[in-house]
C-alpha cells in the first residue's frame, strides 16, 4: 500500500491486472532479465522484484484496459518500478509499486495522448494529483459501504473508486487510466509533471478537492450528486462550457432535454477539428468522433436481450423507458424500464449507461424516442432511438473541453479556475 508521511512524495501500489497466469518481461534494470511465465499453482506466498536502477522496465502481457467499455482490449505494457505478484483466490495479483511522480506521467498520458496541448496536460496533471492524494487520505481514514440502494421496484446503484483492498489504485478507468512508459511517446507528458510537480487543488476550507474529470461534457457539467452519493462539492458545479460563462438552460426538464440534445451549443468541447482530437485521443479512443452528439437505435427485442444480458433480469419484451431524474447537464440518474413482464426504476448515470447497452452508452445524457410499425406477418416493431450528449458523467473538467482551451491559449491554473471554480492550486509536497 501506500508508503508516505505527511507532506512527503507517496509511493503507490497500482494494481495492474489478475490472472492465473501472467507473463512477465524484465527489459532493463533488474538482477534477473528475460520473459518469466508464472502460474498461479507455483506461487507459494507474495513474490517481489524490485529494480536496481531508476530506468528500470519491466513489460506485462496480456493486460486488458477499458474494462466493460467500447474500447475494450488486450495490450502487452511496459512500466517501471517494482512488481509485486499476490496469489489471491485463485489468480495473481499483479502491482506496481511506483513513485507518485513517475506514476502521473503516464497517467497523463495514458488518460489523453502525450501529443495533446501542454497546457492542458499541466491541468490534468494537477487534477491526477488531487484525486489520488484526496482518495488515498479518505480511504485510509473511513471505511465506505458498498455504495447503492435496492428498494421494492428500484435499484438505485452507484460504482465509485474506494473498493479495492490489495492496492491503492487499478491502472484502468475504474480509477485512472495508468499504462506505464508504453503511453510516454513525448516529453510534453514529463515536462507538465515537472512543471507542476507537487501541486494539488484545495477548496475554501483548505481540504484537498475530489477533482473528477470526464472525456466530453457535451455543452454542460454535471454536480456529483447525480454520478454518486448524495454529497455537495461548491468547486464541482452545473455550468455551461463556455468563457465567458453563458446561461445554462433548465435540463432537468423533458422539453429542456430534448431542445439542448437536438442541438450543437456552442461550447469548448463542441470541436471536431482532426488536428486537434489527433493530438488528444490516443489510437484507441480514436474511432470515437461522435461524442458530442450522438444515437444508438435498438429494437424492443434488442433492448431487452442486452439489459436482460446486463442485469439478469428477465423485463419480456421492453414495452417503454421513462426518464424520471435528470441532473442540470441533463444526464439521467433515474430511468423506469417497463416490459411485458416486469417494471423497474434504475439508476444512477452509470448503471443506466452500463444496462441500455452491450458495452456503455457514451453517458446518461439522452432523450428517448419510440416508434412503432408493422413488419412481416402482421408483428408490431417497436425501436427505441435514444440521441445523447457527451461522453461520461460530465462532472469536473471536460479533457475535450480543456485540450481545447489550451489550444486557444488559456493557461493551466486559467482551466483549473473555469472547471472547478472558487478552488486555488497550492503545494502538498515539495
Amino acid at each position: 500500500m501506500t508508503s508516505s508521511s505527511s507532506n512527503s512524495r507517496p509511493v503507490l501500489a497500482v494494481g495492474l491486472m489478475s490472472a492465473p497466469e501472467i507473463e512477465l518481461n524484465f527489459i532493463s534494470g533488474f538482477d534477473s532479465l528475460g520473459p518469466k511465465r508464472i502460474s498461479i499453482g507455483e506461487l507459494t506466498g507474495p513474490l517481489r522484484f524490485d529494480p536496481v536502477a531508476h530506468d528500470s522496465v519491466f513489460e506485462l502481457g496480456g493486460v486488458t484496459i477499458g474494462v466493460g467499455f467500447h474500447w475494450q482490449q488486450r495490450q502487452s505494457q511496459r512500466f517501471r518500478g517494482a512488481v509485486e505478484l499476490l496469489p489471491d483466490n485463485g489468480v495473481i495479483v499483479v502491482i506496481n509499486h511506483i513513485d507518485v511522480e513517475d506514476y502521473l506521467c503516464s497517467v497523463i498520458s495514458s488518460e489523453m495522448s502525450a501529443t495533446s496541448p501542454i497546457e492542458f496536460l499541466k491541468a490534468h496533471a494537477v487534477i491526477s494529483r488531487s484525486w489520488l492524494l484526496r482518495m488515498i487520505g479518505r480511504r485510509a481514514s473511513e471505511c465506505v459501504a458498498a455504495p447503492g440502494m435496492v428498494a421494492d421496484g428500484e435499484i438505485i446503484r452507484w460504482y465509485d473508486r474506494e473498493d479495492h483492498t490489495l492496492f491503492d489504485v487499478c491502472a484502468d478507468d475504474h480509477c485512472q487510466r495508468y499504462q506505464g512508459v508504453t503511453r510516454l511517446t513525448t516529453d510534453m507528458a514529463l515536462q507538465a509533471v515537472k512543471a507542476t510537480e507537487g501541486m494539488v487543488l484545495t477548496c475554501a476550507d483548505g481540504t484537498l478537492c475530489d477533482a473528477r474529470f470526464s472525456k466530453c461534457c457535451g455543452g454542460a457539467t454535471e454536480v456529483f450528486g447525480t454520478c454518486w452519493g448524495e454529497e455537495h462539492h461548491p468547486y464541482l458545479q452545473a455550468f455551461r462550457d463556455t468563457l465567458p460563462q453563458q446561461p445554462l438552460p433548465d435540463l432537468t426538464t423533458e422539453a429542456g432535454a430534448l431542445q439542448w440534445i437536438t442541438s450543437r451549443p456552442e461550447s469548448f468541447c463542441n470541436t471536431s477539428d482532426p488536428a486537434l482530437l489527433g493530438k488528444v485521443l490516443n489510437n484507441f479512443d480514436r474511432s470515437t468522433t461522435d461524442f458530442y452528439r450522438w444515437e444508438v437505435t435498438a429494437t424492443s427485442e434488442e433492448l431487452a436481450e442486452i439489459i436482460h444480458s446486463k442485469s439478469g433480469i428477465d423485463f419480456g419484451d421492453i414495452v417503454d423507458l421513462t426518464p424520471l431524474d435528470r441532473g442540470p447537464s441533463g444526464r439521467l440518474y433515474r430511468l423506469k424500464i417497463t416490459g411485458t413482464k416486469r417494471t423497474l426504476i434504475v439508476g444512477k448515470e452509470l448503471e443506466i449507461r452500463r444496462l441500455l447497452s452491450p458495452t456503455h452508452l457514451y453517458s446518461s445524457a439522452f432523450i428517448v424516442e419510440k416508434t412503432e410499425k408493422i413488419g412481416d406477418g402482421d408483428k408490431k416493431i417497436t425501436t427505441f432511438t435514444l440521441r445523447g450528449a457527451g461522453w461520461g458523467h460530465g462532472v469536473g473538467l471536460c479533457q475535450i473541453g480543456a485540450a481545447a482551451m489550451s489550444e486557444a491559449g488559456y493557461g493551466f491554473k486559467q482551466i483549473l479556475a473555469h472547471y472547478y471554480p472558487d478552488t486555488t492550486v497550492t503545494k502538498a509536497y515539495e
